[in-house]
């Protein structure tokens, strides 16, 4: 039996190629919305396939284009004054809708917006209008979505990739008959734009971003987009360059499209560029050459053929996404695996099992990262949508909002064997530290650097609002820069690159750390805390019955501060350095206004045991501590842990995308496997909600685009890292495996997960027991290995002992290696 379990790695891999079909989302009939589209992107370029007959669409992205230039500094000179006016209301008068009007006092301007590059319009006129045998997918494993139909015994194929290797899209189209392909190619922006043709094949689309878009939730009498803008340092210019290369049949070209007729094969090469120079350059008087760049890239394009784009376009998706690999056993009776996924998805809310959803769930959120978010190609950060926007004026701007939206979309990133994709979001923590460092010094007189709830590709740090018109409950959380900084430890934890612990983030870490503890003030039982200070995006009833969102040291402030120190002085430690900057962090971390339970045995969310106004707020910002942080734990703090249970069933499991997301990870922390399933299934739930609703609206489109609602990438992220925490936590020093497996996951396995210490992780599990793990330590060191029953492992003399909450492990590994871990039971 031992020698059998020996081979679990390979048998492990064969398995998961043998029992897992292709991953695809398909349909029967083509996307007549933007969340019935099917995503593409290569961390710079994206597009939405329709899918459409007689005329397809394609609605294109470049992940550079925003409005706006960089951010403007000194904008509110009165903030600091009007802070300590909203202190003294809090401290000395109680007055907490007076400290809300001084907050307004302390605004600045708002951030700027994400802008779409425009669409590509394929157009074909078919005598018989109506197709037989239509499909569509996306195969999430090659990263190509393909159409084809047949019309008059004619089959026409259509595939789209985007490719990061060559940084170009490109549209294969074929039939299966000689010289039926005729079609004009439309080029458009929903804003101002000019084409130009370059040849009798190709054509230039060119516009400019405006100077400023206002968020599409402000009203403003002189209109929300603002053009002029004479200094070139707002409004970036961009281009979209179209090819086609035919097989056959004849193309020409106008300003008006590219004509193509009676071709048997088409290839449209699309290539895109901005001026977009970096956040602290005007985007046009400073900008790069957009013309130039998108140019290089299509003419180096264009000298290869399909067969080779296409073979160095996979190699490179599956260099990420293969590292992976996740199956559940799969019911004897399962019926809904075939079905296409609108329909999928209905059988599944109506109760259907399909774990086979669940592991393409999983892998279609690995899949959007790697498409949306890359460390080389020249693009940046994942915004609300991904890089996936057609809109002027998108939801929130698309941009990146701090108090939780930006920080989910990379909380899988590590743990999913995705590190380098954290990258792009580390660059832009970097940025926000330049632009955060002005305003802690204007807005609060402090040292280090503050970020606020909204930020955008110009880094902008400021808080939002419009100088008093934004609802401080959103607008002026300061909580942004401590938050941030949990990425950069997180990378070193799981990468253990010491050179970049140095080098970049203990520096930017004991930054925030310097503004968290200039902002601190005492109150006057003597404790640290933050003043002013919001719980995103929730509002309180205070001791006189008025309704109230400012006030003094909300648990997710302290929380997040306490998690800051903590992870600065493990840092420290590492580092073995710093130790006078250390022991002040470990002297104020101890006088942090601790955690309280409330009346009704619930963690307390306000500096008071007060009401909420709304008992059912999306956001659960108070039990940060449980997750993303580290202070809560079932294992470490059961009190606080029975506490943050009780939170979550008063807040009940309705939500926001998002939201139902963050409940997945809520959950899992508290070893809840069950709960946090329901939780999947939740957020799974077919949605065909359109505008903003933030009660019992979320859930996911027929994309599998989860559904804020509208459209936020983030829960698909969130629900990510959250059965990865299912499957496998490491944050309390230890790799605890399978800490929170459902019912319904009784059997399967998992292979490439990370765990903090660099360790790679594969499991395979029968009956809710784990029968096999391995486990590779990347960098060497000790492993500590928290399992329910007890394992042992070939070759290594390991020290065990039973605890209340399994057993533990401990070894030292070598680095490189690859050790095997089995259950006792499983040796007998």
């Amino acid at each position: 039996m031992l020698k059998k379990l020996l081979l679990f790695p390979l048998a492990l891999l064969s398995l998961a190629a043998m029992a897992q079909p292709v991953q695809k989302l398909w349909y029967k009939t083509p996307a007549k919305v933007w969340t019935a589209a099917l995503p593409v992107g290569n961390g710079r370029l994206g597009a939405m396939i329709f899918g459409g007959v007689n005329e397809e669409l394609l609605q294109l992205n470049e992940g550079t284009l925003w409005s706006g230039g960089p951010v403007r500094t000194n904008v509110n000179p009165n903030a600091y004054s009007n802070l300590l006016l909203a202190r003294k209301a809090l401290f000395e008068e109680e007055d907490y809708s007076k400290a809300n009007e001084y907050a307004k006092g302390m605004q600045g301007y708002y951030s700027e917006s994400y802008f779409p590059l425009g669409d590509l319009k394929i157009s074909q006129k078919f005598k018989d209008a109506q197709p037989s045998a239509y499909y569509r997918d996306l195969n999430i494993q090659d990263a190509v979505a393909t159409t084809r139909f047949t019309i008059d015994g004619v089959t026409y194929t259509r595939q789209v990739i985007s490719s990061a290797p060559d940084q170009v899209i490109v549209v294969r189209l074929t039939a299966d008959k000689p010289g039926q392909l005729s079609l004009k190619l439309k080029t458009q922006n929903p804003y101002k734009y000019t084409n130009v043709v370059i040849s009798n094949s190709e054509i230039a689309m060119k516009g400019k971003a405006p100077s400023h878009i206002d968020p599409n939730y402000v009203r403003t009498a002189n209109g929300p987009i603002t053009e002029a803008d004479t200094a070139g340092c707002r409004g970036m210019r961009y281009q979209l360059r179209l090819k086609a290369v035919n097989t056959g049949g004849t193309v020409t070209a106008d300003t008006s499209g590219v004509n193509i007729a009676n071709a048997t094969e088409v290839m449209i090469y699309l290539s895109a560029a901005t001026s977009f120079n970096g956040f602290d350059k005007c985007p046009d008087s400073q900008g790069k050459d957009e013309n130039k760049i998108a140019s290089d890239y299509l003419n180096a394009a264009i000298k290869k053929s399909w067969p080779v784009l296409y073979k160095s376009h996979v190699a490179d998706f599956h260099h990420y996404f293969d590292r992976v690999k996740f199956n559940l056993a799969v019911p004897a009776d399962n019926t809904v695996a075939g079905l296409p996924m609108n329909e999928r998805l209905i059988s599944y809310a109506e109760g259907a099992k399909d774990p086979q959803l669940e592991t393409l769930y999983f892998q279609y959120g690995r899949y959007l990262l790697v498409s949306c978010s890359r460390p080389e190609g020249g693009g940046v950060n994942s915004n609300l949508q991904g890089i996936w926007n057609k809109e002027i004026r998108p939801p929130w701007s698309s941009n990146y909002t701090t108090n939780i939206n930006a920080q989910m979309n990379y909380w899988p990133a590590e743990v999913t064997n995705l590190s380098e994709l954290h990258l792009p979001f580390i660059r832009f923590i970097k940025n926000a530290a330049v632009t955060g460092k002005t305003t802690a010094a204007q807005f609060y007189h402090t040292g280090g650097w503050a970020v606020h709830h909204n930020s955008d590709i110009w880094a902008l740090s400021n808080p939002v609002g419009d100088i008093g018109n934004g609802d401080p409950m959103w607008a002026n959380w300061t909580m942004g820069s401590p938050w941030l900084s949990q990425h950069l430890w997180w990378h070193y934890e799981f990468t253990h690159d010491k050179k970049f612990l140095k080098e970049t983030a203990y520096p930017l870490m004991k930054g925030a750390a310097e503004f968290c503890i200039d902002f601190l003030v005492e109150d006057k039982n003597g404790y640290l805390v933050t003043a002013p200070s919001l719980s995103p995006e929730n509002a309180f009833i205070d001791d006189k019955g008025k309704k109230g969102v400012v006030s003094i040291a909300t648990t997710m402030d302290m929380e997040i501060i306490w998690d800051l120190f903590t992870n600065l002085i493990d840092a420290s430690k590492e580092l073995n350095e710093d130790t006078a900057f250390r022991n002040l962090i470990i002297a104020k971390r101890a006088k942090l206004f601790p955690l309280h339970i409330g009346k009704k045995g619930n963690l307390q969310e306000w500096y008071k045991d007060w009401e909420d106004v709304d008992p059912h707020h999306r956001h659960v910002s108070h039990l940060f501590g449980l997750y993303p942080g580290r202070e809560i734990s079932p294992i470490t703090t059961p009190a606080f842990a029975a506490a943050s249970k009780k939170t979550l069933e008063m807040r009940g499991d309705a939500g926001t995308g998002w939201s139902l997301a963050w409940k997945i990870n809520f959950w899992a922390r508290l070893l809840d496997g069950n709960h946090a399933y329901k939780m999947l299934r939740d957020i799974l739930h077919l949605t065909g909600e359109a505008g903003t609703k933030y009660a019992n609206g979320g859930g996911s489109y027929v994309n599998l685009f989860d559904a804020h609602p509208p459209f936020q990438i983030d829960g698909n992220f969130g629900s990510l890292s959250g059965m990865s925490e299912m499957l496998l936590q490491s944050h309390l020093g230890d790799i605890s495996l399978l800490p929170a497996l459902p019912d319904a996951w009784s059997e399967g396995s998992i292979s490439g997960l990370k765990a903090r210490g660099n360790f790679e992780i594969g499991m395979k599990w029968k009956n809710k027991k784990l029968q096999t793990a391995t486990l590779k330590s990347i960098a060497g060191g000790t492993c500590v290995l928290r399992t329910v029953d007890p394992v042992k492992i070939a070759g290594v003399k390991i020290s065990s002992k039973k605890t209340q909450n399994g057993y533990i492990s401990t070894f030292t590994t070598q680095k490189g290696k690859t050790y095997t871990v089995s259950a006792l039971q499983y040796l007998k």
